[in-house]
C-alpha cells in the first residue's frame, strides 16, 4: 500500500445557492496527522516533499486539485485518502474507477451534506430526529415565525459543524440573526430552524461493514457499527463550540460501560447504524445526537465528513478528535483507528 491523504485546496462550487465556508488549506492539520502517524506505523505513505516538516502541514498532503491528484499517483500512491470536502463533480471522480480510495462516495457527500433533506430522508425511515422548517430570503412569512416555539437552532442548511449554528430565544433575536445572515450570505439564501433540544448531547462515530482489528483478534461487521458516544459538554449558549476554536478534548468524555449500557442509549446507537446505511456511508461518519427534556435522544446533525484530527504530532497533543477519543474507548490508539479505516479502502 502506498497512500496519499488529500486536502481541500480550493472552495468547493455553490451548490443550491448555498457555500459550504472553507478555511485556507482546509484539513490540510488533520491531512497531516493522518499522514504522520501512518508513517509512524510502517505504512508506506507518499508525501508532496521527500523529507516532509512535522510542522508544516502541507509538506504532507497533496490539493485535491486534478494536477494534486496526478501528482500524487505520478508519486505512486495506489490508495488516495479523500480528507476534504466532496461533491459530485470533484476532480476525484475522473479517478473512483482508477484508484483505490478511502472516503465517502462524492455524490453522496453533496446529496448528504443537505441538512434539512438528510433530516426529511432519516424521518420518512422512523428515525427520531427534530422538527424544523426551511426560511428562504426571498419569501419570509413573519406571521407563521412568531408563532414558533422558542427556543430554537439556526443552522446554515451547509456548514462545518457548529459554524453558523446560533440557538435564539425569542422572535426579536431571531429576526437578528435570520437579517444578519441573509445579509452576509456567508450560508447562501436559505436557513434551517430546528426545535432546540435541552438535553444531553452526544455523538456517534458510525464504522461502515468490514473487517477490523480488535484487541481480541480481527473481526468481521456484516453491517455497520458504532463506537462508543462521546457526551458533550461545556456548551456555549446551547451550542457545542466549533472544534477550531475549543478542542473536543476539552469538552467531551466517552460513556461508561454502565451508561452505553442504558435501554435508550442502545437504541440510539441502532438508529444511527441505520442513518449510516441510509446514506451508504464507505468510511466513518460522525452522527450528533440530543434528548429532549423528557431524555429521549434524536439525530440533528449527520456529518459524512467527521474530523480525523489527532495527537500524533508532538505539537498537537489535544487534537484528538470525536472519532479518535471514542475509539481509544475500544483500545485504539488514533493510528490503531486509522489503520482500520485504511482497511476498508475501495474503488468503484
Amino acid at each position: 500500500m502506498q497512500v496519499a491523504i488529500l486536502y481541500q485546496a480550493h472552495e468547493p462550487p455553490c451548490i443550491h445557492g448555498v457555500h459550504k465556508p472553507m478555511k485556507k488549506g482546509g484539513y490540510s492539520d488533520s491531512g497531516a496527522d493522518i499522514a504522520y502517524a501512518l508513517k509512524l506505523s510502517q505504512i508506506s505513505v507518499v508525501t508532496p516533499i521527500q523529507n516532509p516538516d512535522l510542522y508544516l502541514d502541507t509538506d504532507w498532503v497533496f490539493p485535491d486539485t486534478e494536477q494534486g491528484i496526478n501528482e500524487a499517483i505520478e508519486k505512486g500512491a495506489n490508495i488516495l485518502w479523500l480528507n476534504t470536502v466532496l461533491y459530485k463533480d470533484h476532480p476525484i471522480v475522473k479517478y473512483l474507477h482508477r484508484v483505490n480510495l478511502v472516503g465517502q462516495i462524492p455524490e453522496n457527500v453533496e446529496k448528504y451534506d443537505d441538512k434539512f433533506q438528510t433530516n426529511a430522508l432519516l424521518k420518512l425511515n422512523n428515525l427520531p430526529v427534530p422538527h424544523s422548517i426551511l426560511i428562504s430570503s426571498k419569501d419570509i412569512n413573519y406571521s407563521n415565525l412568531k408563532k414558533l416555539n422558542f427556543p430554537i437552532v439556526i443552522k446554515p442548511i451547509r456548514g462545518r459543524g457548529s459554524q453558523g449554528v446560533t440557538k435564539v430565544n425569542n422572535f426579536e433575536e431571531l429576526l437578528i440573526n435570520i437579517n444578519l445572515s441573509f445579509e452576509e450570505k456567508i450560508y447562501g439564501t436559505s436557513l434551517y430552524l430546528e426545535e432546540y433540544l435541552p438535553g444531553n448531547e452526544l455523538t456517534i462515530t458510525v464504522m461502515p461493514p468490514g473487517n477490523y482489528s480488535l484487541k481480541n483478534g480481527t473481526k468481521t461487521f456484516s453491517d455497520y457499527w458504532c463506537l462508543p458516544p462521546v457526551k458533550r459538554f461545556n456548551h456555549k449558549n446551547g451550542i457545542a463550540p466549533y472544534n477550531g476554536t475549543v478542542a473536543v478534548a476539552n469538552n467531551s468524555k466517552v460513556l461508561n460501560n454502565e451508561d452505553r449500557s442504558n435501554k435508550s442509549i442502545q437504541q440510539l446507537m441502532i438508529h444511527c447504524e441505520k442513518a449510516a446505511k441510509l446514506v451508504q456511508a464507505k468510511a466513518p461518519i460522525r452522527i450528533d445526537c440530543r434528548a429532549n427534556d423528557e431524555g429521549n435522544y434524536y439525530l440533528f446533525d449527520l456529518n459524512m465528513k467527521p474530523n480525523m484530527t489527532g495527537a500524533s504530532r508532538p505539537h498537537r497533543s489535544d487534537q484528538d478528535s470525536l472519532s479518535a477519543l471514542a475509539a481509544r474507548e475500544i483500545g485504539w490508539s488514533y493510528s490503531d483507528l486509522l489503520i482500520n479505516m485504511l482497511g476498508q479502502y475501495w474503488k468503484l
